[in-house]
């Protein structure tokens, strides 16, 4: 199913919907949450979480579909850092697709359509966690897989791309001293070149304010491929994460561009600043987009 065809099928369950829900709006525009933002909680606490909030579009963290306490965290010791590096590699080469159809289903009951999953795929991947992260993004479904990659890794990640059909969303961070990092314009077209069109953008649109850069005329040159959006607020000049409405990024007018241009490119909400308590702080976010483009 292509992103478009994916976009008409979200906007038919409109019929029916008093309320828009997260992952419904009657403008179009499909507000979706990065599971990421329930980085505190298990997946069945995660999907919960995401049917309390009405959340019926999703891109799915890596830390949700692998085990939990062997992600990467700051301010972990060496020791620690290698030894989960070590039990990861265990459990990837130990995995079933029949454990991925589960996942699918867990949230297939919760009335949550997978729109990409997200994975990390740095120059030290070994082959074999290359491809898994795309079998994974095949048995849950969906066709696009969203990455903190890095530039010289994607001619890599193009082959598999290719070999199954699935679009790779290049995710930035405001790590503009970084070169091999996607973080600027110019990082996007040097992970893209020479490679296929299955090799796309997921910009974070928060990150890319905090780097300076315009994300409303970036949006507006190359929203044909933008495979989904981070909405996050940040300051310029490599500002703090805060509330939405709080700091520099220009939500209202990405959503309003969006929405006015009848683009489909999924906005889903990234949850990254200290709040009190994360459904409460989700709450707030999802109101705040929805606010925007029912305005």
């Amino acid at each position: 199913m292509t992103r478009r065809e994916w976009s008409k099928l979200m906007l038919t369950g409109l019929a029916g919907f008093a309320m828009p829900a997260a992952g419904f709006s009657r403008s179009g525009v499909v507000i979706g949450l990065q599971s990421y933002s329930l980085r505190d909680r298990s997946l069945d606490e995660a999907i919960k979480a995401m049917v309390q909030l009405n959340i019926k579009s999703c891109e799915l963290w890596e830390g949700h579909v692998e085990p939990l306490e062997l992600q990467w965290k700051r301010n972990s010791t060496p020791e620690e850092t290698s030894r989960k590096k070590e039990l990861l590699t265990e459990w990837r080469n130990g995995l079933q697709m029949s454990y991925i159809d589960g996942i699918r289903e867990k949230l297939k009951k919760g009335g949550i359509k997978i729109q990409a999953y997200s994975a990390t795929i740095k120059d030290n991947i070994s082959e074999h966690d290359l491809e898994l992260a795309f079998r994974i993004a095949k048995a849950l479904g969906t066709d696009t897989l969203t990455t903190s990659g890095t530039v010289s890794v994607m001619k890599r990640v193009d082959v598999y791309a290719k070999q199954y059909k699935i679009n790779v969303g290049m995710h930035n961070h405001a790590h503009v001293d970084k070169p091999n990092e996607f973080a600027t314009p110019d990082s996007f077209e040097r992970g893209a070149k020479g490679l296929s069109e299955y090799i796309k953008i997921n910009l974070d649109i928060g990150h890319f304010t905090a780097a300076n850069f315009d994300a409303v005329a970036f949006i507006r040159e190359h929203h044909e491929r933008i495979v989904c959006l981070h909405l996050k607020d940040r300051k310029k000049d490599q500002g703090a994460n805060l509330p939405f409405g709080s700091g520099d990024t220009p939500i209202k007018e990405v959503l309003r561009l969006i929405r006015d241009n009848n683009w489909p490119i999924p906005a889903n909400i990234e949850y990254e600043y200290n709040g009190a308590d994360t459904v409460k702080e989700l709450e707030k976010c999802i109101a705040y987009c929805q606010q925007i483009i029912s305005a």
